[in-house]
């Protein structure tokens, strides 16, 4: 498959995953209402993208690849709800439509990342799945991954650093935890889902991950200030209004694109031994540094 029949193939899986899970709850349905509108807003579903990925370097995926693809979006769309609020960055607009809590209101978009968040952690932990030692894996995995060890703390970072100088390696620092944590992870669950334990394999999967995870917050913050609002989705320049540390300040824009070609050639060597069935990696890989929103 190209690129663009992965993702038709991963986004409709995932999806329709996410829709039969998140089954209605009377007593939730105004937060279930916002839930809803944060999963299935028009993101691009690269996490589960890459999930599935990986799953099929070795074989079919299973429904455990379902469930950790729609666990780890599950968490992004909490943390994006989350990293909108007034006391995070404050944004009004995500993907060309109004943030959670504009569409509905804070308490209703706190809670509904509340919720997301602890869904993630249902989905991994179903019963009949059946298979309890692997399930335990995958949930250490996106703990790990989401939690003090990773996202959170990235973002806490960033809010302690807006109008103060950071060096490159604090910026490196901050983002692994509050980006690339989360994709190693959905690099390792697609792994896991499908019972990889070869170390050699593993760590090159992460490997690969590591640097497409920091490639991406890097081409974040060069179309920051190269794209427009109407394409990113959200308000242009809105790192830079904000007085965030971001790695056009750092390197100039031409050392930020340097870098993220630089971590995107890391990233294709590790997986190349793959051979063909390791294309949908590499087209990913392809799409984070040439994407304009």
């Amino acid at each position: 498959m190209n690129l663009e029949q992965f993702t038709h193939y991963a986004c409709e899986r995932v999806d329709r995953y996410l829709d039969r899970t998140l089954s209605a709850y009377i007593p939730a349905s105004g937060l279930q209402e916002a839930m809803r509108y944060s999963l299935f807003n028009g993101g691009k579903r690269v996490r589960p993208m890459l999930t599935y990925a990986v799953a099929q370097l070795f074989t079919e995926a299973n429904e455990l690849t379902d469930a950790s693809a729609a666990a780890v979006e599950s968490i992004h769309a909490y943390s994006l709800i989350h990293d909108d609020l007034p006391a995070m960055d404050d944004d009004n607009l995500r993907r060309g439509k109004p943030t959670c809590h504009i569409q509905y209101d804070e308490a209703t978009a706190i809670l509904a990342g509340d919720a997301l968040q602890t869904y993630a952690f249902e989905l991994l932990s179903q019963s009949h799945l059946g298979k309890a030692d692997t399930q335990i894996a995958l949930i250490q995995t996106l703990q790990k991954a989401s939690g003090r060890y990773g996202m959170v703390t990235g973002q806490m970072i960033d809010l302690a650093n807006v109008d103060k100088e950071m060096t490159l390696e604090d910026l490196e620092l901050m983002h692994r935890h509050k980006t690339g944590a989360i994709i190693r992870a959905a690099v390792k669950m697609g792994a896991q889902s499908v019972n990889v334990t070869d170390p050699k394999q593993l760590d090159a999967l992460d490997l690969y991950a590591s640097a497409i995870g920091l490639a991406f917050q890097v081409q974040d913050d060069i179309i920051d200030i190269t794209s427009d609002t109407e394409t990113l989705g959200k308000t242009q320049f809105s790192d830079s209004n904000a007085n965030k540390p971001t790695y056009p300040k750092l390197l100039g824009l031409e050392g930020a694109q340097a870098l993220a070609k630089r971590l995107h050639d890391e990233a294709i060597a590790q997986v190349m031994p793959f051979g063909p069935k390791a294309t949908p990696l590499v087209e990913l890989a392809n799409y984070i540094i040439a994407r304009n929103h």
